[in-house]
């Protein structure tokens, strides 16, 4: 016979385990962005946890329910993220003896940061998979209890304590986006609106690249091509048996989103509400952004499930975000090859606010002549409003010149 699903009971009675031991985060409107998206955006702000995620809800609740003999043996988990240091915080504090297995590959910040939160850490394997198929011996070695990231009734009731405390800060929602890598989250949250007196249409949304909650549940036809992918939190290639089953039973639709669209999103998170998104934490916003129509008029509430992304990574997302938006333009001019020309070049994109990254000044190679010199200017503005303006005046200074967006 089939487990019976998930029920709200099973998640209030979570929320009165986690009481206390996980942050109650805000759940507040978001004006600039509803401006932005013609829907009225609220943003719960799981990013704000003591790990910046999410996670630590269902790891905890699943520790808090092992048996005393249980609790001796220890627990053990696989993963490079989230999952690991929800797992590792709270097991350290409970003192429960945590192993956390993670792919060779993880980065060593992820791996040390772990480490800190008391857990023992094994490398093994190249990727999830690998890592994964360490656990049977270690688990038949230690006795250890298996806390699954998202394929456990218990992990799904903890995930879902976060619904519970948005339908209690704002209970006339008319949409819930939520983001699905394995469908732990998810699966708590449909748990949660089909209990409630007002019931929510239930969005889950996924990256291109790993739509495979969609595509197991019949929602997306097109495959799972996998890759590198910005939201590495729901890049999940199977998911689970008992999550599958919740998203069949609980939840309306699966948007998928591009890795563009996770992008922006992250970047007006940053912009507008001076807060931190992982990409798997931007995909509610980023489905929103992407059929706008559908939303326009409703009161949508989204999960800002999680926070930790690589400052090299952020870096290149905002980068490539001023790329989009025509704020970082290249020059390039032709100009003669006497003292003080490539000084007025400068200085007329100065006056008209361009900040310039880097110049390069051939003199031979690409020169139409000997006594001509090509220039190439890669600088920023502040508005792509500016552009027109910056182009008349340079003009007028009498320059020949080529102005593109930089990767346009």
């Amino acid at each position: 016979m089939t487990a019976p699903l998930v029920t709200i009971d099973d998640v209030q009675a979570a929320a009165a385990r986690l009481s206390g031991q996980v942050a109650d985060t805000p759940f507040l409107p978001s004006q600039t962005l509803s401006q932005l998206t013609g829907a009225e955006i609220w943003l719960k702000f799981e990013n704000l946890q003591y790990t910046g995620s999410f996670k630590q809800r269902g790891a905890l609740n699943t520790l808090l329910l092992l048996t005393p003999e249980q609790r001796a043996a220890g627990v053990i988990a696989v993963s490079a993220g989230n999952h690991a240091q929800g797992v590792a915080y709270h097991a350290g504090r409970l003192g429960v003896p945590a192993t956390i297995v993670m792919p060779v590959g993880t980065p060593a910040v992820k791996a040390s940061r772990t480490r800190a939160l008391g857990a023992e850490v094994i490398l093994a394997g190249r990727d999830f998979a690998e890592a994964s198929a360490a656990l049977p011996a270690l688990m038949a070695e230690r006795g250890a209890t298996l806390i699954h990231p998202f394929d456990d009734d218990r992990v799904i009731a903890g995930q879902g304590t976060v619904a519970l405390e948005m339908l209690r800060d704002q209970p006339d929602l008319d949409a819930m986006v939520i983001a699905v890598g394995g469908g732990g989250l998810i699966s708590g949250v449909g748990a949660v609106v089909h209990g409630s007196a007002r019931r929510p249409e239930l969005i889950g949304v996924q990256s291109a690249l790993f739509p495979s909650m969609a595509a197991a549940t019949g929602r997306w036809g097109q495959g799972v091509p996998g890759g590198a992918t910005i939201a590495e939190g729901i890049a999940v290639a199977v998911p689970g048996t008992r999550t599958r089953a919740h998203v069949d039973a609980l939840v309306d639709d699966i948007a998928v989103v591009d890795e563009a669209r996770i992008e922006t999103a992250i970047t007006l998170l940053l912009q507008i509400e001076k807060t931190l998104a992982e990409g798997a934490g931007a995909a509610g916003l980023a489905a929103v952004l992407a059929d706008p129509a559908r939303f326009r008029g409703r009161r949508v509430g989204l999960i800002l499930c999680g926070g930790n992304i690589d400052n090299r990574l952020l870096s290149a997302i905002l980068r490539r975000q001023q790329l989009r938006e025509g704020t970082i333009l290249r020059l390039v001019a032709q100009l003669p090859d006497t003292s003080g020309s490539l000084g007025r070049l400068c200085s007329a994109i100065g006056e008209m606010g361009g900040n310039i990254n880097t110049v390069v000044h051939d003199r031979t190679l690409m020169s139409i002549d000997a006594k001509t010199t090509q220039v190439a200017v890669e600088f920023e503005l502040a508005d792509p409003e500016l552009q027109p303006p910056l182009r008349a005046h340079l003009e007028r200074e009498g320059f020949a010149f080529a102005l593109e967006a930089v990767g346009g």
